[in-house]
């Protein structure tokens, strides 16, 4: 390890390890005690009480706690100051880790190198050769790429839509994916080598599926809580003055169902859908927006109130999911079930609920 380190670090990150495995054996204790965090996060933003985004860089108090507690944080902002890049939450990395299950002499690719601290405890368990990364920000790699040559790993890094995969090193034994996807992109599933696992943020929440045969797959959802920064694709804008103009319709389902109980099963059966809220001067909940990638838009207002438009109604998918749901569903209730011509999220079982994904690539 030739990456800055001294006792305080090295305490840290053990500290870190010791509460992320507690009571949960794990694997990758030794990675996440030996690889340590703040070379790959030299800095980050954390936003004001105004909500504005400030940058905390090395040096700045308590920078070294804040590196090593188990909190996701912004790397980088777009030219709108909207985040675009973050460095994943540990004990979400350590989730997904551990469902992957890799094995010594494992080929494994990662979509979403950001600062390549993900990146790094691969290369640990497994050696460089055996890791290939994609990001689509050339910015990202050159940077991870310095920072992992520092710690002594030198794995084959690649600029390009994580989404299409590197075949240059195919068949790989195990995908890991820290970007969000709408679904698993066919490129990644003949990349796949026969058995392999892929895990992977789809909506709120982690997917694992096992390769059962050419392009076919079956797995469940991690009960782990997730949301990973999207993959970078053009979409349109939300249509919230469109939607205005439409007339009204009526709800008993309260908004704020879509930013609790039915946020998860909401990203299964409206892939890619964004949320928003308005709220009054006391903080209560006034409205909420939701939009979709093909621009379809619908506005609940907290009297009942519903607008949408566009070539989806969203809010009567939302409907249809109040009644499915009573209460909150448990992610790993859900199953994905892939074919080489769709796929299918089913509820608790596979003559359940079910929703079809959108095909990727």
């Amino acid at each position: 390890m030739t990456l800055p380190d001294d006792g305080a670090t090295a305490a840290a990150r053990q500290r870190m390890a010791a509460e992320l495995t507690a009571g949960h054996p794990s694997e990758w204790a030794d990675a996440f005690a030996s690889v340590p965090r703040h070379p790959f996060v030299p800095c980050f933003y954390e936003q004001d009480r105004t909500g504005a985004w400030q940058g905390i860089a090395s040096g700045d108090p308590g920078f070294l706690d804040v590196v090593y507690s188990d909190a996701a944080l912004t790397i980088q902002l777009d030219d709108q100051g909207v985040p675009n890049s973050s460095s994943s939450q540990p004990s979400v990395m350590l989730a997904m880790l551990d469902a992957l299950e890799v094995g010594d002499g494992h080929r494994v690719l990662e979509l979403g190198t950001g600062t390549g601290y993900n990146t790094a405890l691969l290369c640990h368990r497994l050696g460089q050769d055996r890791v290939t990364t994609v990001d689509i920000d050339s910015g990202l790699v050159e940077a991870a790429a310095a920072r992992l040559l520092r710690a002594g790993f030198a794995p084959t890094m690649v600029v390009g839509d994580g989404a299409r995969g590197y075949p240059g090193n195919a068949p790989y034994d195990r995908i890991i994916a820290t970007v969000g996807l709408h679904a698993i992109p066919k490129p990644l599933l003949e990349q796949a080598a026969p058995g392999a696992v892929i895990v992977a943020p789809l909506g709120y929440g982690i997917i694992r599926v096992t390769m059962t045969g050419r392009g076919h797959a079956t797995g469940r959802f991690l009960p782990t809580t997730a949301y990973f920064m999207a993959r970078r694709t053009g979409s349109a804008e939300p249509q919230f003055e469109a939607a205005a103009q439409q007339g009204p319709s009526t709800t008993s389902v309260p908004p704020a169902d879509v930013l609790g109980r039915l946020k998860f099963a909401a990203s299964v059966a409206l892939p890619g859908y964004t949320s928003c809220s308005w709220r009054n001067d006391q903080g209560e909940l006034d409205a909420v927006g939701l939009w979709t990638p093909d621009g379809s838009t619908a506005v609940a207002d907290v009297s009942g109130s519903v607008r949408q438009v566009g070539p989806q109604r969203l809010w009567d998918a939302v409907e249809n999911l109040a009644k499915v749901f009573t209460d909150e569903p448990a992610r790993d209730a859900f199953l994905l079930t892939i074919t080489p011509t769709r796929q299918i999220v089913h509820y608790e079982d596979t003559d359940g609920p079910s929703w079809a994904l959108p095909a990727v690539l």
